[in-house]
């Protein structure tokens, strides 16, 4: 009996490996009792659900990174108002300085002709005529600029409002993201917990047998181990597999990225930053924006990409094995590159960049 109830602690924490949210969207009918259905079945929806639950956790990290951006172009726009500000006071200040100095030389009142006219010594309004003029043109600029300052301000303060709100906008989507991520995980584990120990014992030989299976192809068939296989890292490639390396044991938690714990991609993110290297935050954005290698090219360092929809990544380690962070309620760990069967295809964050030379040799991750 002890073996049983292992078995179903062992299953019952790597079936969440293959699940995602279909059933959040499509919750399965009364009648369709998951201890009467065909482990086959079973097993193929729970990776729906894995796959789907990986979806909406990327879209929630890129809300997040949406979110920070926007929030740092509000904060711009904010420090500009601040300046001219600022600067409208000072044109404000400058304006009644000059209007004071005026009043008090006496350039209100006669009109400069009728001064020029009375004057003992015609030499004496000519040059009160020569400053009034450029007082009258200090004061024009001054004008001219306080008007412009005024223009800009409210140009800025439309542009921080619309910011804010588009920031907030950002922030309520996100929100949203969360909790449908935190429904679907929940149900997921509801589906989990309704199996009994028999039907965890062979839906978990089914995963195994399907994971195998996919092992071998990737390391057969797509050449892992053939003789065209880079088995030698770049410096910086072998900097960020020890990185996260580092990290196994450590928990999996959606839109985290160190250093206590880590969702896929921000494992593979934070380990390539440690590198030097700045990669996007996204398993889709990795797969969108970095460059796309031949699975019988990899390695150690480049990144594996699952799913159709690009939701799942891990980094390559060496010999056929990935180090990534599974899935909620796991740890990151060391496993066969074909523990999730839909592999997509890798990218290389360090592309151009050769392994070192024999003399300054760097070693694989994985000896």
């Amino acid at each position: 009996m002890s073996h049983l109830r292992a078995a179903h602690s062992v299953t019952a924490g790597a079936l969440v490996t293959v699940v995602a949210a279909a059933l959040a969207l499509q919750p399965l009918p009364a009648a369709a009792d998951p201890g009467d259905r065909p482990v086959s079945e079973l097993l193929r929806e729970l990776r729906q659900m894995y796959e789907k639950t990986e979806s909406a956790s990327d879209a929630y990290n890129r809300t997040a990174e949406k979110l920070k951006r926007q929030r740092k172009r509000t904060d711009d726009a904010e420090k500009a108002l601040s300046s001219v500000r600022a600067a409208l006071a000072e044109s404000r200040r400058e304006a009644g300085r000059l209007a004071r100095q005026q009043y008090r030389r006496g350039d209100v009142g006669l009109p400069p002709v009728v001064q020029l006219l009375l004057a003992e010594n015609p030499r004496a309004p000519m040059d009160g005529l020569h400053l009034l003029t450029r007082a009258a043109g200090r004061q024009a600029l001054t004008v001219q600029r306080l008007r412009a300052g005024e223009k800009r301000q409210r140009q800025l303060t439309a542009r921080a409002r619309k910011a804010l709100a588009k920031q907030q906008r950002l922030a309520d989507r996100k929100e949203k993201q969360r909790d449908t991520v935190r429904t679907r995980l929940r149900r997921v584990e509801r589906t989990l917990a309704s199996l009994s120990d028999d039907r965890l014992t062979r839906l978990r030989a089914l995963e195994n047998s399907q994971q195998a299976n996919t092992q071998r192809t990737l390391m057969s068939y797509r050449g892992l181990q053939g003789p065209k296989v880079q088995s030698r890292p770049s410096r910086t490639g072998a900097e960020a597999v020890r990185f996260a390396l580092r990290q196994i044991g450590k928990p999996y938690r959606s839109g985290a990225a160190g250093p206590a714990a880590y969702d896929c991609s921000g494992l593979t993110s934070k380990a390539w930053g440690q590198a030097g290297r700045s990669i996007p935050r996204t398993s889709q954005g990795q797969w969108r924006r970095l460059r796309h290698v031949p699975l019988n090219k990899l390695r150690p360092g480049d990144l594996v990409v699952y799913y159709k929809s690009a939701s799942h990544v891990a980094m390559y380690a060496g010999r056929g094995k990935v180090v990534h962070a599974p899935r909620p309620g796991s740890q990151i760990r060391l496993s066969p590159v074909g523990a999730i069967p839909s592999v997509r295809g890798a990218v290389r964050p360090d592309a151009g960049k050769r392994p070192p030379s024999d003399h300054g040799r760097t070693q694989t991750p994985l000896r």
